[in-house]
């Protein structure tokens, strides 16, 4: 299986939906997807996330299956601090970027929520709902999530392309969650652009898959297209 992980297009953000920008980066990338070949689309069910799919939709002619705990909003209410100078994620504070880079936080492995910095703050909790949320979508897929071992049991291995069409934010949760990497080492390394493309790949081998991540936040499709390729670090959400 090949999980393609796009994020929104361009994003009006109040009220939720997409600039003009947006709208044609979404175009672009159904473009490129319909290249490829899908079998399943799902969205976030955010409205910038369901837009930014439905040219895919349109083009495949395949219906946008919604999945909500990919919406950013839990996320949001959850990986969102305020350290004095505002609420941000906190991937974006200076402080727990050197925190989440610290020996301290990288020793605790995948039990990071413990450090008395951020204890308090509910991530152990929050980590569990993406995650349950992620294992069912994946395990509906044909591959059981083994968290103990770091690996998927390939239950009912296939050749399926499915695109998952959700956010920034919740990207550093899923693909956390997914690949079994602690989130401060994600949070710190990885970030992606408006429709963004990161495709996933889970292959059989004699039973066992262990999902390899064949490209990043790739935005060939935006080139393809004459479209801005910048990268604008103020409106990552």
């Amino acid at each position: 299986m090949l999980l393609f992980y796009i994020r929104h297009g361009d994003p009006i953000y109040n009220p939720d939906s997409l600039t003009p920008l947006g709208e044609r980066q979404a175009e672009a990338v159904a473009k490129r997807l319909a290249l490829y070949g899908i079998d399943e689309i799902y969205s976030s069910t955010a409205i910038r996330a369901q837009l930014t799919a439905k040219p895919t939709s349109e083009i495949l002619k395949k219906d946008v299956k919604l999945l909500d705990f990919c919406n950013e909003i839990y996320v949001w209410n959850e990986f969102a601090v305020d350290d004095g100078d505002g609420m941000d994620w906190i991937f974006n504070k200076p402080f727990y970027k050197k925190l989440f880079a610290s020996n301290e936080i990288t020793e605790l492995g995948d039990k990071w929520y413990e450090h008395d910095a951020v204890k308090d703050y509910g991530f152990e909790a929050a980590i569990n709902r993406v995650n349950t949320g992620l294992d069912g979508f994946v395990s509906e897929q044909g591959y059981v999530h083994n968290r103990a071992e770091r690996i998927y049991q390939a239950v009912s291995p296939s050749d399926k392309r499915v695109a998952l069409f959700a956010h920034q934010g919740f990207f550093i949760s899923f693909l956390s969650g997914l690949l079994d990497i602690p989130y401060p080492i994600v949070a710190n390394h990885f970030n992606i652009c408006t429709t963004g493309m990161t495709v996933i790949e889970f292959k059989n081998e004699k039973g066992i898959s262990i999902p390899k991540v064949l490209t990043a936040s790739n935005d060939s499709h935006l080139y393809r297209e004459g479209l801005p390729t910048n990268y604008i670090d103020d409106i990552w959400f």
